[in-house]
């Protein structure tokens, strides 16, 4: 008689891990090869993330591939303001802000495959409706896959610092970078940036104050921080930073009413 326990032959590396979630580089090399902001990191999935994602990848979810220009409206089933958010982590902050304000969508970007299935499952269980996660680089999203002045804010919590010097020209906040926000949001729309690490802040504050598309919401005279809006949620992460005597500052920088005569500032094909 044949024992009918066995090991599970392994996956073929052709195979994908998720069949119908999220690719592990969906655009491929359809673009250039370019110094990126961010580092994909390889860690465990749950049980509950790889359920999340095997049953709302294909409601939820979403790749970056650069192949099609997004109706925002109908990602969202709905008409609503929408809110990029590069960058969410777990999850945890992005799902308790949509459940603040079920009336704005938000489109969550990652590349981190726990944190992706983890805010699928944090939506699934308080039932929102408003929250879309996309895999893969937020430039390409921005460059080619964003119709001009569609979003309503745009929000970078807790970049990657990058504190090294010879690893600078990775930090996402540049001025390029935000001349191709600014061609994606449209007049009033606030970006809103929070980092715990001090230098970084400065060189944001520096470099947004110096661009042409933005203003501060903050008066003239003051530091040029915002304090922490009660729409921010803390963060277990943010908690942490604070207690080894971490300083977050929050920016807050509104989109300027866009000018008729204005150049090629605005333009998407800015190289990035």
């Amino acid at each position: 008689m044949s024992d009918s326990s066995h090991t599970p032959s392994p996956r073929p590396r052709s195979e994908p891990r998720f069949p119908d979630g999220p690719r592990p580089d969906p655009a491929g090399s359809h673009f250039e090869r370019r110094i990126r902001s961010f580092q994909p990191r390889r860690s465990r999935v749950t049980p509950g993330q790889e359920d999340a994602l095997q049953r709302l990848w294909p409601k939820w979810g979403l790749d970056i591939d650069g192949k099609r220009v997004l109706d925002l409206p109908a990602l969202f089933g709905a008409d609503i303001p929408v809110v990029l958010e590069i960058g969410f982590g777990m999850g945890e902050a992005t799902a308790r802000m949509a459940a603040a304000d079920p009336g704005t969508g938000i489109l969550a970007v990652d590349v981190h495959t726990p944190g992706q299935g983890n805010l699928l499952n944090l939506a699934d269980q308080a039932g929102l409706t408003n929250v879309r996660v996309a895999n893969g680089d937020a430039i390409i999203l921005l460059r080619e896959m964003l119709a001009p002045h569609s979003l309503d804010g745009l929000r970078v919590y807790f970049p990657d610092p990058w504190p090294k010097k010879r690893h600078h020209k990775r930090r996402l906040i540049q001025p390029e970078f935000l001349t191709l926000a600014a061609s994606c949001m449209r007049p009033g729309a606030l970006l809103h940036c929070a980092t715990d690490w001090e230098p970084y802040a400065e060189v944001m504050l520096d470099v947004l104050t110096a661009h042409p598309d933005f203003e501060n919401t903050q008066p003239a005279g003051s530091s040029g921080y915002a304090p922490r809006p009660d729409f921010r949620p803390r963060t277990r992460f943010e908690g942490q930073g604070l207690d080894k005597g971490h300083v977050v500052n929050d920016l807050l920088f509104r989109r300027v009413p866009l000018d008729a005569n204005a150049s090629t500032n605005s333009d998407k094909r800015t190289d990035t």
